[in-house]
Order: C-alpha cells, then structure tokens, then sequence
C-alpha cells in the first residue's frame, strides 16, 4: 500500500502528508452457554491517509486536511484518485496553519506485554478457560460471550522525515450474565487487556454473576434524597475523564477549559484528596508518529501540563505530547471498609453513565445499586444520580484497594458526600 499511496502523492506533487497504516492479525471466538458457536480468522490492512493543502485567506496562511482510507485491494488508479479527492477536498478547510511533527526512520519497536510469544489460540484459550472457570450455577450463569485476540502492526510516516512502526499484542470482549430468578435479568459485560490478565477476567465474571443475583432480587428504588455516593471501577475512570478532557490543547486552545499549567484544579479549601494523575503511555508512538512517553497530570491538585495532538499544540505553543487512552491516579487513603460504615449508595452499574467534562456535570440511571440505612444493606434499582465534579471535589476520598484494566490504574472506589439522587 505504502508504495500506490507515496506514487500517487508524488503524481499530484502534494507537499503534506500523513499515513498510518494498520495490519491486523486477529482470532474470534463467539459463545452461547459453554458451547463454542463460531471460529473465525481475520486479516485486516487499511491506511489511514491525511492529505494537507496550504493556501491563503485574506491574507492569513491555512492548513486545510482531507482524511480518506486505502485498502490494499485498491488499484494504482483508485488510489490515485481518491489521494487526489482528498486534495481537492482540503481546499475547503480553512484551519490556521501548523507544523506537522518531525522525525526519522527509526527501528520497529515490539510492545512488551505477557501476550508476547503466544499465539492467538493460547491467549484465546486462556482468558476463555478465565471466564468459564467460575460459571458453576444453575439460575445464574453466562449466556453469550465473545472474545477477540488481535497482533497489529502499525507502520507511520509522513512528510517531515517520521518513519516509525511498532507491533502489539492486545485482547478484548464482552460477555452477558443472565439471573433467571426470582426474575430474569440479565447484565452486559466488557473487557480489554494488554497483558495475560487472567485473573482479573475471573475476578470480573465472578462479580458479575453475583450481582446480576442481586439486580434480580431487586425491586424497588432509593428514596429520593442526597446521599453519600460511593462509585467503583470503571465509573471511576470515568470521572477521571473530566480533568483529563479539560487539560486537553483540543478543549484549551478553543476556550472550552480555562485550564494553565501551574494552575490548581480542584481549587481552594480542599478538604479531601488532592490529585495526583499521570497519563500513561500504552503505545510507543502517538497517531501521528510523537514518541510516547508517560506524563504527569496533576501533582497535588496542581496541573503540569496541557496535553494533546500536533496541530493545537503548535496553536499554544507548547510541546505536542500524542492523544492518551490510559491514565494511572496515585490516590487512595481509605479503606473501601471504612467507607461502607456509615450509610451510603453505592452504584455499581448504570444505563449509562457519562461525565460532562464543559459543565462538571456526571450521573447515569440506576440499574444495580446497594443501599446500606445504618442496619441492612439492600439491593436497589431504579431512579438516577446526579452530581457536579467541579462542587464534589473538593471533598473526595478515593480507596486504598485498587483497580486495574487496559485504560485505568487507580483506586477501586471513590467516596462523595450530599449527592443528589432521583428516586421513589
């Protein structure tokens, strides 16, 4: 492919590029009960192609950007005129002009993991053995689960000297448990690895079936009222989001975040945590082909760096660090226990729960929660939480136990105070 897409660059003597090009070796493994429905094979190759065209408007240089795919089945003359598409198209975005990142040609880098050295049907085999080992009821038990094991090799280069490439080994899927009384219920369930993580899959599927028996026994919502809320897993990822989207150069450089480095993010008169986050760098080069490397966030509440692509980089003048997935939050002062003594709900699943990180705003209706009254704890469902991360956060206080998956490493739970809850 590289070879059609560079041909037809120099045919229509384009200046500015940028190309990833992904190949994927992949094995799929699909479930119904323990019975294996269906094996498939894939082998997948597309070039992601970005096609730069500067010009003037009213004086004022422009940097206009097209994106088109290339597949490897595509003909000389098909590539060829969707490069030129492209081209024609990024006439007509009118973006302030910027600098693309410059490199070099650099060695092929192999991602270490765990997953290294096996073959998709040895990772296969054991994450499916993780999964199963602890279905062993009768009214609660795995209905349909789905595994894919993928090798990718990534290969970037561009126009400013950028050659660089890399391979990793990843697994990911999702799986439904199903409770079949005193109702039917089932719970969706999601998972990725970067490693041979088994344990955690269990851990995962054993919780999963023990509180989909939950969510069928339960029957009636929370009062109405503001409680103290406690949020586990990847909820808490999710909230992490808010302080990680804000310190992007993509929301800065527009005026969405009032967010500097220096500044102190959780502000004055905090009474719980302060923040420590460290943005982690899970593959070697970012889309664009900048060296990744594991950055610091917040220290102590005070904001280190402003993040994010090339393009908005070059706006703010500051160093362009690649668009991060994973991120690690160095806190944890309480003991889950400790926080479960006086009364609280705690949610452990939604509908869908989502972070607004332009007003603060987080929350998600209710499918599984446990609330404890100061005697019994009983599970609950129904009604939704709503909450401000800009007012709660000042009075937050994460869990000693920890958590871990492809994108987050934290605490297992946080811990606010007098949020609102939408019930009976």
């Amino acid at each position: 492919m590289r070879e059609k897409i560079l041909q037809a660059i120099r045919q229509f003597q384009i200046e500015t590029y940028l190309v990833t090009e992904k190949t994927v070796e992949g094995a799929e493994l699909y479930f119904i009960k323990k019975e294996l429905d269906m094996r498939r094979m894939k082998q997948d190759a597309v070039s992601a192609v970005t096609i730069y065209r500067d010009f003037e408007t009213d004086g004022k240089k422009m940097r206009g950007s097209a994106n088109i795919n290339i597949f490897p089945e595509m003909t000389q003359e098909e590539v060829d005129e969707a490069v030129k598409g492209a081209y024609y198209a990024a006439s007509f975005v009118k973006n302030p002009f910027f600098e693309l990142p410059k490199g070099k040609k650099e060695n092929k880098v192999q991602v270490k993991s765990t997953l290294c050295g096996k073959s998709l049907e040895e990772i296969g085999d054991a994450f499916v053995k993780a999964l199963y080992c602890v279905d062993v009821q009768d009214d609660a038990f795995i209905n349909t689960a789905e595994f894919f094991m993928e090798k990718t090799s990534t290969a970037i280069y561009n126009s400013e000297g950028i050659d660089v490439s890399y391979e990793k080994s990843s697994v990911n899927g999702e799986f439904v448990v199903q409770c079949i009384t005193p109702q039917d219920v089932e719970q969706y369930q999601e998972f990725a690895y970067d490693d041979l993580d088994t344990e955690a899959l269990t851990a995962q599927a054993k919780e999963a079936l023990e509180r989909v028996c939950d969510r069928a026994r339960a029957t009636e919502a929370p009062e109405k009222g503001n409680y103290k809320l406690l949020l586990s897993g990847k909820n808490v990822r999710t909230l992490i989001d808010f302080y990680i989207d804000r310190s992007s150069s993509g929301m800065v450089y527009p005026g969405y975040s009032g967010y500097q480095a220096g500044m102190d993010v959780q502000g004055e008169k905090v009474q719980g945590e302060k923040l420590n986050i460290t943005l982690h760098a899970s593959n070697p080069y970012s889309s664009e082909g900048i060296p990744m490397k594991d950055l610091t966030l917040l220290k102590e509440g005070e904001l280190k760096a402003i993040h994010g692509n090339a393009r908005f980089a070059y706006y703010l003048g500051v160093e362009p660090t690649g668009i991060y997935s994973a991120v690690k939050l160095d806190n944890g002062t309480k003991a889950f226990d400790e926080m479960k003594k006086e009364p609280y709900l705690y949610v452990v699943s939604f509908s869908d729960f989502s972070m607004d990180s332009l007003s603060g705003y987080f929350g998600g209706e209710i499918r599984l929660a446990y609330l404890f009254d100061g005697e019994k704890v009983t599970p609950v469902t129904g009604g939704s939480v709503s909450g401000n991360l800009l007012e709660l956060q000042k009075d937050m206080a994460f869990s000693t136990e920890r958590y871990k998956d492809k994108n987050y490493d934290g605490p297992f739970a946080v811990e606010f105070h007098g949020v609102a809850v939408a019930g009976k």
